[in-house]
C-alpha cells in the first residue's frame, strides 16, 4: 500500500472550498452532495465513485429538513469525506471502483454528517462573535478592518473541514487491506447491498417531498432505483 499525497490533498482543498461555499462564500449550490462528491471523483480520478455516491447521498439527504434554529446533518461532509474515502479506496485496491467499495464506504463514513453538524455548532460561536467585532468596526467607520475580520471568520470552516475530507481520503489507503481480507461472500453482500442503499435513499427523498401520495412516489422510486443499479452490476460482471 503506498498513499498517493497529491490525492490526499487535492481531497482536503475541495472538501474545505465546498465547506465555505456552504455557509459563506458564493451558495451556488456547488455544496450539495450530487455536486461536490462528483467533482472530487473527478479530482481523484473516480468519476465513477463520486457521481454514485453523490446521487445516493443527494436522494438521502433530500429527506432532511432544518427545522428552525436545528442544525442539520452537514450532507456537504459526508459528501466529500465519503467519496474522498471510496476513490482512494479504489485507487489503493487497482481493481478500479465497484459497489462493494461503495457501499463500504457509505457504511463506514455517512456518520459525517452528524460530525459535521457538531462542527458547525462549535464554530457558530466564533463566527457570532467575529461578526459583531466586525459590524462594531464597519460602524466606526473602518471598513477594511471589518473585511478582514469577516474573511477570518471563514477561514476556520475552511480549515476544519478541509482537514476531516483529508483525513478520510488517506483512511481510504488503509482500509484497502481490510477489504482484501474481507471473504468473497462478504464482499458480494457489500455489492449486492448498494442497490438496497439506492433504494431506502429514493423511498427517503420521496417521502420528504410530502406529496399526497409520498408513499406511492417512494414505493416507485425505490423499485427503479433498485432496478437500475441491479442492471448495472449485472452488466458490468458479464
Amino acid at each position: 500500500m503506498s498513499v498517493v499525497w497529491t490525492q490526499v490533498a487535492l481531497a482536503g482543498l475541495w472538501g474545505g472550498l465546498v465547506a465555505l461555499e456552504r455557509k459563506a462564500f458564493l451558495q451556488a449550490m456547488m455544496s450539495r452532495p450530487l455536486v461536490a462528491a462528483t467533482v472530487m471523483g473527478a479530482l481523484l480520478d473516480d468519476v465513477a465513485s463520486g457521481l454514485a455516491i453523490g446521487m445516493l447521498l443527494e436522494l438521502f439527504f433530500l429527506g432532511t429538513a432544518n427545522l428552525g434554529a436545528a442544525l442539520p446533518e452537514n450532507d456537504t461532509l459526508a459528501a466529500t469525506g465519503t467519496s474522498a474515502a471510496a476513490a482512494t479506496l479504489s485507487a489503493a485496491t487497482g481493481a478500479g471502483s465497484t459497489p462493494a467499495i461503495w457501499s463500504l464506504a457509505v457504511l463506514l463514513f455517512i456518520g459525517l454528517g452528524r460530525v459535521g453538524r457538531k462542527g458547525d455548532r462549535l464554530l457558530e460561536g466564533y463566527t457570532a462573535r467575529l461578526a459583531r467585532v466586525a459590524l462594531a468596526s464597519a460602524e466606526a467607520g473602518n471598513i477594511t478592518r471589518a473585511m478582514r475580520q469577516n474573511l477570518w471568520g471563514m477561514w476556520p470552516h475552511f480549515a476544519v473541514y478541509g482537514t476531516l475530507t483529508a483525513l478520510c481520503a488517506l483512511l481510504g489507503f488503509f482500509i484497502e487491506p481490510l477489504l482484501q481480507a474481507l471473504p468473497p461472500v462478504v464482499v458480494r453482500g457489500l455489492a449486492w447491498a448498494w442497490p438496497a442503499m439506492a433504494s431506502v435513499a429514493a423511498a427517503i427523498a420521496a417521502q420528504g417531498s410530502h406529496a399526497r401520495r409520498a408513499p406511492l412516489y417512494a414505493g416507485l422510486g425505490a423499485a427503479v432505483v433498485t432496478a437500475s443499479v441491479v442492471c448495472v452490476i449485472l452488466l458490468e460482471g458479464r
